[in-house]
């Protein structure tokens, strides 16, 4: 679902990124009503979550793989404001430093996954668990089907935005200048894996933590409990402990020394291909026959924008390590270690400026 550079024309692309910068304006203004510090280390733990579930790739039909997302658990706990800043922040790193996702495509990946994926979630999950004790086994239910929904929206959401480009840019001849895919291919495509194999990832992990939170610190469910309206206050008004931030982070952890399991899956997403597996002469070929595009041909927009950005470590695989599976830990050991940095930095700074504001 990262969809790379390329693949989307600069109109739609800058199209996203404002919807997506309207997303994070109005996450920020609703996260200012209360202390962003009390905040931002959730937001990092959960952009450090999804981050790492996003490596497990699993195997999908056609040959190729898909993920889960962690949105959903993230929009039960921050609610979504929160959700948006963490998946948006996760994406970014993916992107900048790994080329999960393009630089000029960013906007539209975070509009999918981050702001229709929270938005989606939260609105399901909030609709089926009202009214229902902290601990109730709905929101169980109520976190896997909000899981499913959501990671399915984003995915629909991503099948329109490759079925309207052959549609809207083409050369004289008709043939399409981004990607390539018509909605009849796109939207099946898209859809059979998420509707199966990567939805139902979401779901068990959405699940499987609001059973663990129940049970290990049921106040960080606090906020989307359902609160009355009119007594109803802003997601994670009250400080954080040490001991919840503590247990968030050893799962974390956990989940980045398996990540080497997450290369086990062979194959590429859907719609991540480079521009030269056009032109293979392998599995591939079917892509550029299923969009009726010759398999010599790539389309020239694709191939003008694909190399805009090349990543530090491209793929998770940093050149200075041989081991595929290595390499792959380091990478996560990387994004999960900046955004604690990241965390910590963000923390201090917002402190001090605190104390300078009531110190003046």
């Amino acid at each position: 679902m990262h969809i790379p550079d390329g693949y989307l024309s600069p109109s739609t692309c800058a199209t996203l990124y404002a919807a997506a910068i309207a997303g994070w304006y109005a996450a920020l203004k609703r996260l200012k009503r209360f202390l962003l510090s009390r905040v931002v280390p959730l937001i990092s733990v959960f952009a450090a979550f999804a981050f790492v579930v996003m490596m497990f790739n699993l195997p999908l039909p056609g040959g190729t793989t898909g993920h889960a997302v962690g949105v959903t658990i993230a929009a039960v706990v921050l609610g979504p404001s929160g959700a948006i800043l963490a998946i948006s922040i996760a994406l970014a790193i993916q992107a900048l430093f790994f080329g999960d996702g393009g630089i000029t495509t960013l906007g539209a990946n975070c509009f999918n996954m981050a702001i229709v994926g929270s938005l989606v979630a939260y609105a399901s999950y909030r609709v089926i668990a009202a009214g229902s004790h902290i601990a109730s086994k709905r929101r169980v239910a109520a976190a896997a089907i909000a899981g499913y929904v959501a990671v399915n929206a984003a995915a629909l959401v991503a099948a329109v935005e490759f079925g309207i480009q052959p549609l809207l840019f083409h050369d004289a001849a008709g043939t399409p200048l981004y990607a390539p895919y018509r909605f009849s291919v796109a939207l099946p495509a898209m859809m059979i894996g998420h509707l199966t194999f990567a939805g139902l990832a979401e779901a068990v992990i959405s699940a499987g933590l609001v059973a663990y939170l129940q049970v290990a610190d049921p106040s960080l469910l606090r906020s989307t409990c359902g609160i009355p309206a009119g007594s109803e206050e802003p997601p994670l008004a009250t400080p954080v402990q040490s001991d919840s931030q503590r247990r968030l982070w050893l799962v974390v952890a956990l989940l980045m020394l398996l990540t080497p399991l997450g290369i086990l899956a062979a194959g590429s997403a859907w719609s991540e291909f480079s521009p030269s597996e056009f032109a293979n002469t392998g599995p591939k070929a079917q892509i550029a026959a299923a969009a009726n595009v010759p398999r010599e041909t790539t389309p020239s927009g694709m191939q003008r924008l694909a190399n805009l950005w090349t990543a530090p470590f491209p793929a998770y695989a940093p050149s200075f390590v041989k081991s595929a599976g290595f390499g792959y830990l380091l990478s996560a050991m990387f994004g999960v270690g900046f955004l604690l940095a990241l965390s910590l930095l963000a923390q201090r700074y917002l402190e001090r400026r605190r104390a300078t504001r009531y110190s003046g």
